[in-house]
This record gives structure tokens, sequence and C-alpha cells, in this order.
């Protein structure tokens, strides 16, 4: 029987005796809708990955699953699942789950569930897709939070725009992140529509996106806003909605 236990950088990885199958299809579920597009189009540029559903509720996943066997169900821990009912029904549909932790959780929650993958929503782009290849080839990828967290090795860009952006704006921001139209935000902050488009046009600028997608990727990537994302979550109603 063959069994690994290796070390790589900030990836634990446990390599089980069983031969792993070749599962590509990905059930994406995040309740936070620009944050989700915007992983959906960090995997989509995989070619080997395909989405093959989008959730942005519990049992919208739930459904998924079922429905489409053999899958990587990516799913974020924000949403609450009953941790053993979902695992069942992963597992009865023959595919592996990997969770999107919110920071400072501890990935032994999930590991106790027989969860394969454990990222952190301040991850980058790059080590989540590293983490989904790693459990369609049967391995378990855990990141350690504190490499997660890593404040101290945020990119130069990052830290830029941490100075840059308004304490108004990174409220903006945060909002963008859940999913919050234009007309919600602006009754949240006080303010009219036409305010909001104007802090994003200046958003935009400073961090040089064009649209909301691309805000998205860009917490993705630079693993700035999503902290400030923690400072609203309370959810938006659109959200629910769209």
């Amino acid at each position: 029987m063959i069994s690994h236990h290796v070390t790589l950088g900030s990836w634990e990885l446990k390599q089980p005796g069983a031969q792993s199958s070749k599962m590509k299809k990905l059930i994406l579920a995040d309740d936070q809708a620009i944050f989700r597009a915007g992983i959906a189009k960090v995997l989509a540029s995989e070619e080997d990955f395909r989405v093959a559903a989008q959730c942005g509720d519990l049992e919208r996943l739930m459904l998924s699953v079922d429905a489409y066997r053999s899958s990587i169900v990516l799913f974020a821990s924000a949403l609450r699942p009953e941790y053993q009912d979902l695992m069942s029904h992963v597992k009865a549909a023959g595919s592996r789950a990997v969770v999107i932790a919110e920071n400072g959780e501890p990935a032994q929650i999930f590991t106790a569930h027989d969860i394969r993958g454990v990222v952190y929503r301040n991850t980058t782009g790059q080590a989540l897709v590293e983490c989904v290849h790693r459990v369609i080839k049967g391995f378990s990828s855990i990141q350690r939070p504190a490499e997660a967290v890593g404040s101290e090795e945020e990119d130069s860009v990052a830290a830029r725009v941490r100075e840059w952006l308004t304490p108004k704006e990174m409220k903006i921001v945060a909002l963008i992140v859940q999913g919050c139209k234009n007309k919600e935000i602006a009754l949240r902050l006080g303010t009219t529509e036409q305010v909001i488009k104007n802090y994003l046009r200046t958003v935009y600028d400073k961090t040089g996106v064009s649209d909301r997608l691309e805000l998205a990727l860009f917490t993705i990537h630079h693993r700035i806003l999503p902290a400030a994302a923690a400072e609203q979550r309370s959810p938006c109603t659109c959200a629910t909605r769209s």
C-alpha cells in the first residue's frame, strides 16, 4: 500500500493509496456573487476545467452535487452547510470537495469530514487552481491558515491600493464583492446611485480594472479586498435575487 505525506511550502499533501480518477467538472458555490464570478473566470481559464454549475446558496449546491456526478465541489464555508450531510451527497456522487474557508477557520474543521482541499478566502487564484489540480489527481491539499493570511507578504500593488483607497471606497468595494448593485449600495451608504458610480470610476482608476468582474479578479489575485469585505458581512438582499 502506497502512503506518502509530503510538505511543499504552504501546502500539506497526502497521497492516498486509491487510484485517482480524472474529474474535471467543477461545481462552484459561494454566496458572494461577484467573488464567485471572479473565481469562475479564473477556473475557466484552465483548459482542463469545466465549471458545470454555479450556486449562490446551499439548496442549489445540494441539487448540483446530485446532478453533476464525478465532479470537484468547490464551496465556501460561508454557506454554513451541515458537513456530514453535504459530504454524504458528495461521496454518493463519486465527487470530491474543496472548501473556500474564511480567514482564521482551522482546517481541521473540514478535514475531519474528509474534505480533500482547503484554501482560504484571501488565497491567490494560482493557489486555488493548484489545489483543485491536486485534488483531481487524488491528493489532499490543505493550505495553512498562517501562510494564507500572510499580510506581511502582500505584494507591492496590494500595499499601494490599500493606501490609495479611502475608507468610503473600501466600503463600496466590499459591497461590490458581495454582489450588491449600485442602488442598494447607495441606500446603505445614504447617498445616490450617481455618487456611487462616481466612486466606482475612481476605484477602477486606482486599481486598474474596468468593471465589477475585473475587480473581483483583482481581489483574488492580490488578496486585498476580501479583508474589506469582512467589514461588511451583512448580506445584500440583491445578491440573493441574482
